[in-house]
């Protein structure tokens, strides 16, 4: 029998005692009441859990992934394997479920709804409602994940409204797509049964939607920060609200994870039981994960932290087994296996040509947001003839963007960005949401294709290309995973992160998260694909020259 004496914090009564913690093979046996608390003594409470997090997008496998996360008192996370799956369809998901599986750390994986995400663009794999029957009926998968053809669940696809069927027949939750979705549209599509949203930007959108009965994720990732937005909420609708990260690169999830939204609410102003439940006790509830939340009976999951104003993690306990202590984690490296499916030849410089017809007068611009996934789009007059036009776009930060094709041999879709502030050269990455192209962004043709030609070589990686200097990290796992050990890849991240922005100049906080969203067509409002450039309010493609 192990006891753990501290001082506990129960989030079912908002109360703190002083105490001892019994632990009986990894679960917790008895916990008894001795006082009130002591000043020497540590906090006890349930372990955090990201309630949807995409765990390819921190360029980790799930072992690795836990690894980082432990350290920041996160016990679990609600995980998506919708991007591996959009590459090696149902093998990914069980690649992901096994490798999880290798060490102390509760994953509940969903399965992908929408893999391919749409048909305007090209994916390694698809997605069946008979391969959604396989995989819900498994115990390792435990919801629908995010419905983002909500066009097909708001006009009933077929296909979708099957998905959904087979979710509600196993009494699994539904994950939910929706973002900007309001009025008659968001009721219709709520109405099948989609229980939340990861995806609102504003308050306002937020409110309408938890008015409806949605359960509301409040994101923070490393491109995606909708947190001060609608932290707000929680103070009459706590109950109703999580905290995840969607997508965390390895650089920042070294830094930290749940517990730094835990500890910006209550610096806000939020209660802190209010808090922790949105941490804890509303994931597992809602998700019905099998999470110990510090009762007796329950799993031995919690964590310690140093006091209840700075909520420093100083120690991670999964099924009674210390896994992280003073910010080192406990978990030892798992050895993984590099499925992957990477077809592409490399691109020539004749290739990213673009030619005009005589008489165009402006082109369709994509708009990078600072923080969000939303992208905007305006019209920006040239004159192709003219001599210097194109150091006219420079001068506008209007760089090329190209999309190209991983998985067969074809042309590749070319369009035009700005809010990147490349001076020099151009970066590429084979993570390009949702089905893992290769994009890039450059100044000048020679240097697009030399970025994506270094992810070609790797057969998955990002890169970034200089003046005299380019660096690529590889990713073998299905061309979006290092198989490294994790703190090794957020080292190398950090070094060509930086290189992105000090050597060639780009402005965003995020060049790599940011860039691997502007692929993704579910998202409006101006995209590009590996097939052209696409308006994803009209849901369709679009002309780039006016």
């Amino acid at each position: 029998m192990q006891i753990i004496e501290a001082n506990i914090v129960n989030i079912f009564d908002n109360t703190v005692f002083h105490g001892e913690i019994s632990i009986h093979e990894g679960r917790i046996y008895q916990i008894k009441k001795l006082g009130d608390t002591k000043e020497h003594l540590q906090y006890a409470m349930p372990g955090f859990i990201d309630a949807h997090v995409h765990v390819e997008s921190s360029m980790l496998t799930p072992s690795q992934f836990g690894k980082l996360a432990v350290v920041h008192g996160t016990v679990g996370t609600v995980s998506d394997p919708h991007e591996i799956a959009n590459v090696l369809g149902k093998e990914g998901v069980k690649f992901m479920i096994e490798n999880g599986k290798t060490i102390p750390f509760k994953f509940c994986f969903g399965a992908p709804s929408c893999v391919p995400a749409t048909s305007f663009e090209t994916a390694g794999a698809q997605i069946t409602s008979e391969d959604i029957a396989d995989l819900l009926a498994s115990e390792d998968i435990g919801y629908l994940a995010e419905m983002m053809n909500y066009p097909g669940a708001i006009h009933e696809d077929p296909e979708v409204m099957s998905k959904i069927a087979i979710a509600k027949k196993y009494f699994k939750p539904i994950d939910g797509h929706a973002p900007g979705l309001r009025g008659e549209d968001a009721v219709k599509y709520f109405s099948h049964g989609i229980s939340t949203d990861h995806e609102c930007f504003t308050f306002e959108e937020a409110e309408e939607k938890l008015n409806l009965g949605v359960k509301i994720l409040i994101r923070e990732g490393s491109a995606a920060k909708n947190f001060d937005a609608l932290i707000g909420l929680a103070e009459n609708k706590s109950s109703e609200m999580m905290f995840c990260s969607d997508d965390k690169h390895p650089d920042d999830l070294v830094e930290g994870h749940i517990n730094l939204l835990v500890k910006r609410a209550v610096a806000k102003g939020l209660n802190l039981f209010k808090a922790l439940r949105m941490a804890s006790l509303n994931p597992v509830r809602h998700y019905n994960l099998k999470i110990g939340l510090l009762r007796e009976g329950e799993a031995a999951d919690f964590i310690m932290v140093d006091n209840l104003e700075d909520l420093n993690v100083t120690q991670t306990y999964i099924d009674g087994k210390l896994v992280a202590q003073d910010g080192v984690s406990m978990i030892e490296n798992i050895t993984s296996k590099t499925p992957n499916q990477f077809n592409a030849k490399k691109i020539e410089i004749g290739q990213l040509a673009m030619k005009f017809e005589e008489n165009t007068r402006s082109i369709r611009v994509i708009q990078v947001n600072e923080g969000q996934l939303v992208t905007d789009e305006f019209l920006f007059e040239i004159n192709p003839n003219a001599i210097g036009f194109r150091e006219d776009l420079r001068k506008a930060d209007i760089l090329k963007i190209v999309v190209y094709n991983r998985y067969t041999n074809a042309e590749p879709a070319i369009g035009y960005i700005k809010g990147f502030g490349l001076r020099t050269g151009a970066i590429a990455s084979s993570v390009a949401h949702d089905s893992h192209n290769i994009i890039a962004v450059g100044v000048d043709d020679k240097a697009i294709m030399d970025a994506i030609n270094l992810v070609v070589r790797e057969k998955g990686g990002i890169s970034a290309v200089g003046i005299d200097t380019m660096g690529v990290l590889p990713l073998p796992v299905a061309g979006i995973m290092s198989n490294k050990d994790g703190y090794e890849v957020a080292k190398d991240y950090t070094q060509i992160d930086q290189f992105a922005k000090d050597e060639i100049g780009c402005v965003l906080k995020s060049p790599f998260m940011s860039l691997s969203f502007m692929a993704l067509l579910v998202i409006p409002s101006l995209k590009l694909s590996d097939k052209g450039l696409f308006d994803g309010n009209k849901f369709e493609f679009v002309s780039l020259a006016q």
